[in-house]
């Protein structure tokens, strides 16, 4: 089964053609220069951009696969969550593109995508497995207890992972994207110099909350500043980056350790960060636990996890028609 996968959730503008778990073609426009300016995404600049960008990259995809569009046999496209303007523009083109090929239209949840990654890189993963997915926009651990169905057993209870990468990256000056910028400049943590909190959730046992050292950081950057100082950013970045790593790292481990799962997975575009990929695998072989992280390459926003994970909700039976909308929130275990 050939598919035809659009992703358009924020700043990329992406589209892939894939068969089952096989990746035929897998093309990104991004808007990186665009934002780079602002500091972070703008959404009406983003829609604007999908708009410009959609029909080439779907082009491309089409031809690098050496297909096509007759050879389409269905449409996916990511219609939640994600910025509302955003993901209209990819639901709409695929719907349109739906209707005129005679095909299924497909819609996929982002963070199930992201999940899918996994299944590119890794044909023998099958659930049930535990996923920490973490993004600029999500923090989760869920049980994946097949390809359509999953389990939130923790999320964060106010800012994502990656939000509080980016938010405390701007505030310090970074160059956006500020988690990736954060995490290549870090150097050695260093809790005594700077004693940032270690935020702890009062909801579920494996939440999250990283407001509060968000804040911390805005506090310290503040403070240095009014008094004429100059904070040692690289040694911050390493003591931000550690910190929300071992709340990441160790409610996946205890969550795992409660629920007795012996696979792991990490998801979404935070699953990129450094030091978290090469503590959570030192963490899984002292356990004896098999970690899976997907290639770094399909860690961000893209269609082919799009596409892999069309593939096991067409199979599902999860079906749309043209009276399919773009949703801006939406839980990953929405039925």
């Amino acid at each position: 089964m050939i598919i035809l996968a659009i992703e358009s959730s924020c700043d990329e503008t992406s589209a892939a053609v894939v068969e089952g778990r096989r990746v035929l073609s897998n093309v990104i426009a991004t808007q990186i220069a665009d934002h780079r300016i602002y500091g972070g995404v703008v959404p009406e600049i983003a829609s604007r951009k999908h708009t410009e960008a959609i029909s080439r990259v779907c082009d491309g995809a089409v031809e690098e696969a050496g297909i096509s569009y007759g050879d389409i046999d269905a449409v996916a496209v990511t219609f939640a969550p994600g910025l509302i303007g955003a993901l209209l523009v990819g639901v709409n083109f695929a719907k349109g593109l739906s209707m005129s090929l005679g095909v299924p239209l497909i819609p996929v949840h982002h963070l199930r995508s992201h999940i899918a990654a996994n299944y590119i890189a890794f044909p023998e993963l099958e659930p049930p497995f535990l996923c920490l997915l973490v993004s600029g926009g999500n923090t989760v651990i869920a049980e994946v207890d097949d390809y359509t169905s999953f389990k939130i057993l923790g999320e964060t209870r106010d800012d994502a992972a990656g939000e509080c990468f980016d938010k405390t990256a701007r505030k310090m000056g970074l160059q956006y994207p500020g988690g990736v910028t954060l995490d290549k400049i870090a150097t050695v943590a260093d809790t005594a110099k700077y004693p940032l909190p270690f935020p702890k959730s009062g909801a579920g046992e494996y939440d999250f909350s990283f407001s509060g050292l968000k804040t911390a950081v805005i506090n310290l950057i503040h403070n240095a500043s009014q008094k004429g100082e100059q904070p040692d950013v690289p040694v911050i970045c390493a003591t931000v980056r550690q910190r929300v790593c071992d709340m990441l790292i160790g409610n996946t481990l205890k969550a795992a350790e409660n629920y007795g799962f012996k696979k792991i997975a990490l998801a979404g575009g935070v699953s990129a960060n450094s030091e978290l990929r090469a503590r959570m695998k030192a963490e899984c072989e002292k356990r004896g636990l098999e970690l899976y992280f997907p290639p770094l390459e399909y860690c961000g926003d893209n269609a082919a996890m799009v596409g892999v994970q069309g593939y096991y909700e067409y199979k599902s039976g999860n079906i749309s028609d043209s009276s399919l909308n773009a949703v801006a929130t939406l839980p990953i275990n929405y039925r």
